[in-house]
């Protein structure tokens, strides 16, 4: 176990993993994002920012959550992120449909010619090799 100081209150505490922050912050940062998902349901066509002020929590911690894909506002509000890859306007997450979808296309060629190459050495080592006299 590791020994680390909160990030927000300054205090040691066991780190296990995740962010940088002890149980005690944790819990209420946790409250905070129930507060902020109660506030959006209520006021489905409210932006960030109006979230934000009213709710007393930073606009980058709501887009953490949005790219967490913890959070996600409606079509009124007019709230979008970028996609990191393409650049394409999304409601949350890190990444569109579309570029998501080439991701897994590139996993999955990649697992397959690893595996093509793990069945091609087992049948080589299984052949049967003959000595020339």
């Amino acid at each position: 176990m590791e020994v680390r100081t909160c990030r927000q209150c300054k205090r040691l505490f066991n780190y296990l993993s995740g962010p940088s922050i002890c149980p005690g912050c944790k819990a209420k940062l946790e409250e905070k994002f129930q507060e902020v998902k109660e506030y959006i349901r209520e006021n489905p066509t409210h932006g960030i920012t109006e979230v934000a002020d009213a709710t007393g929590v930073s606009s980058n911690q709501i887009r953490r959550w949005i790219r967490e894909e913890r959070l996600s506002f409606s079509e009124e509000s007019g709230v979008g992120l970028d996609c990191e890859c393409c650049g394409a306007m999304i409601r949350s997450g890190r990444l569109c449909q579309k570029c998501k979808d080439k991701l897994l296309g590139k996993v999955d060629s990649l697992y397959s010619s690893e595996e093509s190459i793990v069945v091609k050495k087992q049948r080589e080592a299984a052949r049967m090799r003959f000595l020339d006299k």
